[in-house]
């Protein structure tokens, strides 16, 4: 076990583990954001840059501090070690750098795209981006492609995760797709359209962090925050049958995968249960999905919520002026006679 100073907070945890996993299991509002690393997918991480952090003792042996930030989602963890994120100034302002370089390519189409109210990367430019862009350059655009039946790609909002790279790797014993060219030329994609067809192929869709890899079934039909998660299960022989039933009304808009509080898959489903179960005889039911009250989603949900006492009776007080002000106009009316 090492031990490790994260914001001012000291956490144990098993040799080997990176910072950001230091970092989760801790908590709250001090971890920082990841784009392309995964919990789930071995390998993955150190791509986007997210998640950089300040290491000022870097351990207890060798107290001098790393010279750069690092990435914390690949950099282990040493005993003794000391690392600083939303408190270093530093960081913070290197992250607003980040979010603008995610956002040179990126095209702003969050009113017309899929992916909008569960975007990672909304909630990372919410939290971390400027309100202007210095980038003047002409923006990589594509046409998009079919990956297969269920699939469309849209190759102008990929950030290059690579994290449906790894999905396919490691769900599926052939992968077809991946990485192709180099640099700013970089791009995800296939030698043949539509032959992605592999059991396991809708995974793609739930891993990328924007709406580059879009629900061909899904597209269109409504906002997340339209529809009600409900959590459901089924049997089945390929997978864990654990799901997210997305409903508006009563039909079933879409299937997803669970996700834990970081938007990751603990879990991975089939096609089957993805795309060709969508009644609700097909499930048996377990109850409404849990939500963030941070999230867009949760606007639309039906868990009950208490108020805080303190607004219960600011509203009670609110209420009881407004009458008071409407009884006292009907009575003025009543004294010049214009009602009876």
């Amino acid at each position: 076990m090492a031990k490790i100073t994260f914001d001012g907070i000291e956490v144990e945890v098993p040799d080997g583990s990176t910072i950001l996993q230091a970092a989760r299991q801790i908590g709250g509002d001090i971890v920082p954001p990841a784009m392309c690393y995964y919990s789930t997918l071995k390998g993955s991480g150190g791509k986007c840059r997210a998640c950089l952090v300040k290491v000022t003792q870097g351990s207890a042996k060798d107290p001098r501090p790393m010279p750069k930030l690092v990435a914390s989602c690949i950099t282990p963890v040493q005993d003794g070690m000391v690392v600083e994120n939303t408190k270093n100034p530093e960081v913070l302002e290197v992250r607003k750098g980040i979010v603008e370089f995610l956002l040179i390519n990126h095209p702003l189409d969050c009113p017309i795209c899929d992916q909008a109210g569960e975007c990672d990367l909304q909630n990372f430019a919410f939290k971390h981006g400027n309100v202007r862009q210095r980038y003047e350059e002409k923006r990589r655009t594509f046409e998009t492609v079919d990956l297969g039946r269920y699939i469309k790609l849209h190759m102008t909002r990929c950030i290059l995760c690579y994290r449906c790279v790894y999905t396919a790797d490691q769900l599926t014993n052939q992968r077809v797709h991946g990485v192709l060219k180099r640099g700013d030329a970089a791009e995800i994609g296939t030698y043949i359209n539509n032959v992605i067809e592999n059991d396991f192929s809708g995974n793609v869709i739930d891993v990328c962090p924007v709406g580059a890899l879009t629900d061909k079934t899904f597209r269109f039909k409504s906002r997340v925050w339209f529809a009600k998660p409900v959590d459901a299960h089924r049997n089945c022989s390929k997978c864990c049958g654990k799901v997210v039933l997305w409903y508006k009304g009563d039909e079933v808009l879409r299937v997803t995968a669970r996700r834990n509080e970081y938007n990751e898959v603990i879990e991975f489903i089939c096609n089957e249960c993805r795309f060709e179960t969508k009644k609700t005889a097909d499930w048996v039911i377990e109850g409404p999905r849990k939500i963030e009250r941070t999230s867009v989603i949760s606007q639309g949900q039906y868990e009950h919520l208490e108020k805080p006492d303190f607004q219960v009776k600011l509203a009670k007080e609110t209420y009881k002026q407004i009458d008071d002000t409407r009884i006292h106009q009907q009575d003025q009316m009543k004294l010049i006679g214009k009602i009876d």
